[in-house]
């Protein structure tokens, strides 16, 4: 996959030395995030271990109260069961939601009170009740607050899951796509640095050349003058020594 570097970066040193220190940053958040990403995941594999152990006792206690209640139709009949569940005394679940911190992810906390009362609390005669009975009301009351921890183990299930999800697209964003970026940034400014050095390179060969091009020819320009100077004072010295032999004659 072809990634493009960050639009609008200036090929400067600082901002190379600005991208670098970037690039260091995303690559140590990148590691934390996948610390935390695999932490998430080995407290969700155990949750995960917990709902199943929950879902298997609910279902262990519904399949004996339902036993139960089989066994009260057997022995009293059904009408009675039902006169004796509509006689009893109905109750109000009290519950309060607080949260918990798994992994710095908050998780629901379901509280409430005791749910399994005794035989005498539930307002129906107990004299016209049986044991099997008394057991099925009691072994359902047990499901019910098994049922309230089961949804309470789920709902951390659903939480852990969506930051495991939002942990994975997050390490993915800077692994796939952050990182790469800045790298790509990175070269195409050291490139563009190495060829600025390049051309600034060349161009101060180019003027030194000009410039030792400029002094020879200055050089050369000076030589004859001096030369032709030489020449003039050795005709002057001539003519005075003619002059000094037409004298003799």
């Amino acid at each position: 996959m072809t990634v493009g570097r960050l639009e609008g970066v200036s090929p400067t040193r600082m901002e190379l030395l600005r991208l670098s220190r970037r690039e260091k940053l995303a690559e140590k958040g990148e590691e934390l995030l996948r610390e935390k990403r695999d932490a998430l995941i080995a407290e969700l594999l155990d949750v995960v271990g917990e709902v199943r152990s929950a879902r298997k006792e609910v279902e262990a206690k519904l399949r004996e109260a339902f036993l139960h209640l089989a066994i009260a139709k057997a022995l009293m009949g059904e009408d009675a069961v039902r006169q004796l569940a509509l006689a009893a005394k109905p109750r109000e679940l009290q519950m309060e939601f607080a949260s918990r911190s798994v992994m710095g992810v908050s998780v629901p906390m379901i509280e409430f009170s005791p749910l399994v009362r005794r035989a005498t609390e539930r307002g129906y005669s107990i004299h016209d009740s049986s044991a099997a009975l008394d057991d099925a009301a009691r072994c359902f009351e047990e499901a019910l607050e098994k049922i309230l921890r089961l949804a309470e183990v789920e709902e951390a299930v659903r939480h852990l899951a969506s930051e495991v999800e939002k942990t994975k697209r997050r390490v993915n964003a800077l692994k796939y796509i952050m990182i790469p970026r800045l790298k790509a940034t990175r070269k195409y400014i050291e490139m563009r640095l190495e060829e600025m050095e390049r051309e600034n390179f060349t161009r101060l060969k180019k003027i030194k050349a000009v410039l030792e091009r400029r002094a020879s020819a200055e050089a050369s320009a000076a030589s004859p003058a001096v030369v032709v100077e030489a020449g003039v004072g050795g005709g002057s010295e001539g003519d005075l020594k003619v002059s000094e032999g037409e004298g003799k004659l």
